[in-house]
């Protein structure tokens, strides 16, 4: 009776666990996440509605989404944006996510600043 009790703690534990899972291939490097293409992850001040991309056209061009695929769904913290060209974007806690062209994979972040935060845990 009690290694049935002890399995369902363990199968609870490992189930809320997946309920925090990330993106396919983000990567977390000292609370910051870092992108599938070993790019750090950015925030943008400038989105001040939850869940919505404020950073389009030539914003895009420059601080490029974390796309999410077609079939992506929400999980945990971990969001999916629709952008204003219907695209699919990942957000964390609400904020949607961002590389910064001008980085380089496995490299420090280049672009922290007040409107260009790290994204972080």
């Amino acid at each position: 009776m009690r290694s049935l009790a002890g399995l369902a703690v363990v199968t609870m534990i490992a189930l809320s666990g997946a309920a925090w899972a990330s993106p396919p291939g983000v990567t977390e490097n000292d609370g910051a996440f870092i992108a599938p293409d070993g790019k750090p992850l950015y925030t943008f001040a400038n989105d001040r509605t939850a869940g919505k991309s404020a950073c389009n056209n030539a914003c895009a061009t420059a601080w490029p989404p974390l796309a999410a695929a077609a079939g992506a769904a929400d999980d945990g913290d971990w969001t999916v944006v629709t952008r204003d060209d219907g695209s699919k974007q990942w957000a964390y806690k609400g904020k949607p996510l961002y590389t910064y062209r001008a980085d380089a994979p496995g490299k420090p972040a280049s672009g922290v600043g007040p409107a260009w935060p790290l994204a972080v845990k």
